[in-house]
């Protein structure tokens, strides 16, 4: 997964003094079995993995940096039972015809677990229910209880889970940045279309090389 060509990214001397690693929390979304796994639901529908693999390739990079900058390490999940599912979601899928595509990241069957990495003790960890990690949880309490101002956001999918809660960082109040390649989606004009309208309303785009070195500085 590289940059999209033609989106303006910010370089490690720009990122270095916005990513203060006592105030930045790296976000990361989704990565479970049911959207990244090469035995996912996902991809057992026959959609290519790869993007989500390198995409997941840098967001190991990205936690170790964060883990040795001192920066704030917050895990993303989605964890569904047929009991939680919202009246809402199933009847979007019914009216698509596609009655019961809503069961994705259950518990009972695994899709919810993490796939390439997980939490250690002292990370943030939100379970979720659908694409805003901060509807319905205490996100936000968490990250303000630790002085958080600002979240590099990385995860699956781009257009989905990682859209919807970097907006919501932003509607509450939290300076937003997105690194392009520690993000994916399972079509490449989602990945950049979702890419350019977050960095044109709402985020910082930039690279996990970037961030990285800036950490390390």
């Amino acid at each position: 997964m590289v940059e999209p060509v033609g989106l303006p990214h910010l370089d490690a001397a720009a990122v270095k003094d916005m990513l203060p690693p006592a105030r930045t929390a790296l976000v990361v979304v989704d990565i479970q079995t049911d959207f990244a796994a090469p035995h996912g639901l996902i991809a057992r529908y026959g959609v290519d993995m790869a993007p989500a693999e390198a995409a997941i390739d840098r967001i190991e990079a990205l936690i170790a940096a964060a883990r040795a900058a001192g920066a704030t390490v917050a895990f993303m999940r989605v964890v569904t039972r047929p009991e939680t599912d919202s009246d809402a979601l199933r009847t979007l899928y019914a009216r698509r015809g596609t009655p019961g595509g809503q069961a994705i990241c259950r518990v009972a069957d695994g899709g919810a677990d993490y796939y390439r990495v997980a939490p250690q003790p002292g990370d943030i960890e939100i379970e979720k229910l659908m694409f805003d990690s901060f509807h319905g949880t205490d996100l936000d309490a968490q990250l303000r209880a630790r002085g958080i101002e600002t979240v590099v956001m990385t995860g699956l999918s781009t257009d989905c889970c990682v859209d919807q809660t970097a907006r919501a960082a932003f509607h509450h109040g939290y300076h937003v940045f997105v690194a392009s390649d520690a993000c994916a989606a399972y079509e490449p004009d989602l990945h950049s279309g979702t890419l350019n309208v977050l960095q044109k309303n709402c985020a910082l785009l930039t690279t996990s090389d970037a961030v990285i070195a800036a950490w390390a500085a």
